[in-house]
């Protein structure tokens, strides 16, 4: 198969669908890999590497216009008529967004979204949600260190002794783990809130506190089990006692790093303005949910202001900001995604009865194939 690799376009994306490591892999399965020129250079990866790897160096035509396209974002509306129709596209799609899935259908293109890949033990290797999300929990906790102006760690000095930050996590998924993994190992004291009442395991085996909303009925705990390994929307009652709680420990906390997010919908309102009128001045909050609305509302879509003696850091493409081992990971991600959709000569073979190739699969036949 031709394979194309087109430079990401969308502002602030560094990242690159594949690196000199998979496209050698790509080589040695007999397909022909087209780099665009520069597509790797925002995540150090030079045009000369991809080369020695075995690619082509194309223009932005040439990488578009093969038979299966790699992107890490969606085609943008300029980029969509280069494309064949017919061609394959796999990469981060968004496919709860209907006008974007619909412009990819019209385009006449077989599309894959690798974010509706199936949270199963089989779909680790290739699930991009995860991989990019533990490098987005690391880095949101680097970022509130750097504009937090006091230190992490307890400081015993001659001088006396310096309090160690107290961090408060909202959301144990992936990224909120690493941001307590994290945060741990640069001496913070941890305390971390789920409604998944099996993260409270999680969350005490890396040495952060369970922060505790007890379940009044069945109902309660029965959605707080999630489908899928994904958060369901809880009932008013419970949603009200743990704003009580979170709103608490925030106002007590140094650093607040949200991560709260449900597939498809806007991320739940978890600090109020209220709460961040409580927090002590200098505190910090990172809200890693502000692409989908933000857990606090005074957040702002990649921007970084202070609000009540407040810094919020509202920047949504943290990965980004990690490109090279970011890329990487994604790279990889792509990589196996690819074995489940090529027979054994290489060539295109969709197999609708695979649930990982199926839950992925958003267009297709100038159709859109997933409700988004």
């Amino acid at each position: 198969m031709l394979i194309g690799i087109p430079r990401e376009t969308a502002p602030g994306e560094t990242r690159v669908a594949a690196t000199p490591e998979t496209v050698k892999k790509y080589i040695a399965a007999k397909h022909t890999v087209l780099v665009e020129r520069d597509a790797g250079l925002a995540a150090r990866y030079t045009n000369e590497a991809y080369e020695q790897a075995g690619a082509q160096l194309v223009d932005t035509a040439q990488a578009l216009g093969a038979e299966l396209v790699l992107k890490v974002r969606a085609p943008s509306q300029g980029e969509l008529p280069a494309m064949k129709s017919g061609a394959a596209l796999v990469g981060m799609l968004d496919p709860f967004n209907a006008e974007g899935l619909a412009a990819l259908a019209q385009a006449g293109l077989t599309s894959f979204a690798l974010e509706a890949a199936p949270r199963t033990t089989r779909a680790q290797s290739l699930d991009v949600l995860s991989s990019q999300a533990n490098l987005a929990g690391y880095k949101a906790v680097l970022l509130a260190a750097n504009h937090y102006g006091r230190l992490l760690p307890m400081m015993m000095t001659a001088a006396g002794t310096l309090k160690a930050a107290r961090v408060v996590v909202l959301g144990t998924g992936v990224a909120g783990l690493q941001a307590i993994a994290t945060a741990r190992r640069l001496g913070a004291v941890v305390e971390a809130s789920d409604v998944r009442p099996a993260a409270k395991e999680q969350v005490e085996s890396l040495g952060a506190k369970f922060i505790d909303v007890p379940f009044e009925t069945d109902e309660e705990r029965e959605i707080a089990q999630g489908v899928g390994g994904y958060a369901r929307p809880m009932p008013a009652a419970w949603m009200a006692r743990q704003a009580v709680l979170v709103s608490e420990r925030c106002k007590q906390a140094d650093i607040v790093i949200s991560t709260a997010l449900i597939p498809g919908r806007p991320a739940p309102t978890l600090i109020s303005e209220e709460t961040v009128q409580g927090m002590k001045p200098g505190s910090v909050i990172v809200d890693l949910a502000v692409e989908r609305g933000g857990n606090c509302p005074l957040s702002e879509k990649d921007k970084i202001v202070e609000k009540h003696g407040v810094t919020l850091v509202g920047l949504s493409n943290l990965p980004a900001l990690l490109a090279t081992d970011a890329s990487a990971l994604y790279a990889r991600n792509v990589l196996d995604f690819l074995k489940l959709i090529t027979d054994a000569d290489g060539k295109l073979a969709i197999r609708q009865d695979d649930d990982i190739v199926a839950a992925c699969l958003v267009t297709a036949d100038g159709k859109v194939t997933r409700s988004a």
